[in-house]
């Protein structure tokens, strides 16, 4: 991978040398919100004792936005320490309390928006709009997961296989504390997603946040702290990923991980030698197919938003594009106007659809696979630029056709604004498509006819399947398990599973004591004709 951007494509008839359109030029402030005050109130909750920092930018300009304090390993100790004390009284405090803290905090979050968009805008580069979803959907995942646990962990009675002798129920047992380790890109959605149900389930949380979107996890936990959550029960450390994480791994009674499949991979290795439990959402190659009835100008607007928003640094966006050949060439002059009509810019408000990427690194991976790519044969539909008049990480949403197998984008996830758009003959052949991947994280389906579309999403190998649309219905959907398959993760989150992968199951049976139960031989003998009889009834009565 180049250590620099490429140089800007030669112009040419399908790529034009306009550039994409600005609203702004380069942020060189930060809003009046987000003062230095207001970030040194929120680091000071970081765990840290070693009083290194390292210095955190705004993608938006580069420049330095504030020093983040470093973890230590010992620090890391003292969290769990804390927490497991703190864990005791929480979980012993009950559903309704809990459910009353959290419904607090979703309030908060929301009373808070302005400074939240602030600050993830700050640390991520996103526009305003991507911004507000990342807020929206922190607050229903805590609003669900406050209303939901009552009623998905209280337990409940089972069939015995002696009724009236046996009686069975089942409770749930918070599995204590949490290592939660969470990336830059999303740290609202998914430090909501991962932090509410692991204390709505009564447990506690030892939280590593990257670097790059520390002060947006440290704002929602001061919201759930203002709200009435315990600050031990919550802590948040920072630093090196090895290092710090692997402690945080190494200490967990349960793991959420969310990253790469190589470093999902490596926690799952660790956390196999303590036989811990995870879950592990990672990456994925996401495919979109337009079917030949579908509204070749809708499915290219609607495709746009599932390419670019967060500048595709989003683990489901849409990163292939299948189109059956009865609308190819309409749905591809659609999106490429539509891609090139996005408008690029730093700004604290709601002009631009796309922002910038959030780092060196992920311009350079951009930047370097297009490269790869057009030097290999593929075309240039619309961007394939960096944009530095906009800021230091900017890149210009970029639509490539003629992708093939040698080319790095084919397979790897690029985790940037750049999709492959490809032409298929039949429904079948675009399902064996979008499935020739390693990953399974998400995949979408745009037709004319809802059936047809059921039928395509059906054999499709993802976690989750949109119908005309991208990413939002699942994602949004907080209510219903999210997740991957084959090299995509394990576990899901959202929904009743989501919640119970915080808690340990425990059987309880009691004898009533309205028969004795055999206990000798001559027990057995007496007692295995009724026995018999009463096992063929209740299959008769089709009960399990």
């Amino acid at each position: 991978m180049p250590a620099s951007p490429p140089n800007p494509p030669v112009p040419s008839p399908r790529n034009p040398a306009a550039l994409t359109p600005a609203a702004s030029t380069p942020a060189t402030l930060l809003p009046a919100r987000l003062g230095a005050a207001d970030i040194a109130a929120l680091t000071r909750d970081i765990r840290s004792r070693a009083g290194a920092t390292i210095a955190v930018i705004t993608p938006f300009t580069g420049e330095l936005l504030h020093d983040l304090p470093v973890s230590r390993v010992s620090d890391v100790q003292e969290a769990y320490t804390r927490a497991r004390l703190a864990q005791l009284a929480w979980a012993r405090a009950g559903f309704t309390h809990r459910r009353a803290v959290l419904l607090r905090a979703h309030d908060l979050i929301l009373e808070r928006t302005e400074l939240l968009l602030d600050i993830v805008q700050a640390e991520s580069g996103k526009t305003r709009g991507q911004a507000f979803e990342e807020v929206v959907q922190a607050a229903g995942a805590t609003r669900y997961n406050a209303i939901a646990a009552g009623r998905v962990l209280r337990g409940d009675r089972r069939s015995s296989a002696l009724p009236l002798v046996i009686t069975t129920r089942v409770r749930y047992r918070p599995k204590g504390t949490v290592g939660v380790i969470t990336p830059w890109n999303y740290p609202l959605t998914l430090g909501a997603m991962d932090v509410a149900p692991a204390l709505a389930a009564g447990c506690a949380v030892v939280q590593k946040a990257d670097d790059q979107g520390a002060l947006s996890i440290l704002a929602l936990r001061r919201a759930f702290i203002d709200a009435g959550v315990p600050e031990a029960l919550w802590s948040v450390v920072t630093g090196d990923g090895p290092e710090i994480g692997g402690a945080v791994t190494d200490a967990a009674d349960y793991i959420c991980f969310t990253g790469s499949t190589a470093t999902g991979r490596t926690i799952a290795a660790q956390a196999a030698g303590n036989l811990t439990g995870v879950s592990l959402e990672l990456g994925g190659n996401n495919p979109l197919i337009v079917l030949d009835d579908a509204d070749p100008a809708r499915a290219a607007a609607d495709a746009a938003t599932a390419c670019f928003t967060a500048m595709g640094q989003l683990c489901v966006s849409i990163e292939r594009i299948y189109v059956q050949r009865g609308v190819a060439d309409a749905f591809l002059r659609e999106f490429v106007a539509v891609t090139r009509a996005l408008v690029s810019g730093a700004a604290y408000d709601y002009s631009t659809d796309v922002g910038s990427l959030t780092s060196q690194a992920q311009l350079d991976r951009v930047s370097g696979q297009v490269a790869d790519a057009v030097a290999a044969g593929a075309v240039l539909e619309a961007g394939g630029r960096a944009r530095p008049d906009l800021g230091p990480y900017f890149y210009e949403p970029t639509v490539l056709t003629g992708v093939t197998a040698e080319m790095e984008c084919f397979a790897s996830e690029t985790f940037g604004p750049v999709v492959a758009v490809s032409v298929v003959d039949t429904e079948q052949e675009a399902i064996l498509a979008a499935n020739d991947s390693d990953y399974g994280l998400n995949a979408s389906v745009f037709s004319g006819s809802v059936r047809r579309a059921l039928r395509v999403a059906a054999g499709i190998e993802a976690g989750s399947v949109n119908i005309n649309e991208g990413y939002r219905g699942s994602l949004s959907s907080v209510a219903a398990p999210m997740g991957g398959v084959k090299q995509s993760g394990l576990g899901r989150r959202n929904g009743p599973e989501g919640l119970l992968r915080f808690v340990e199951p425990v059987t309880i049976s009691r004898a009533t004591g309205i028969l004795q139960l055999p206990r000798t031989g001559r027990d057995f003998e007496r007692l295995a004709g009724p026995m018999l009889l009463l096992s063929a009834a209740l299959k008769g009565l089709r009960r399990p």
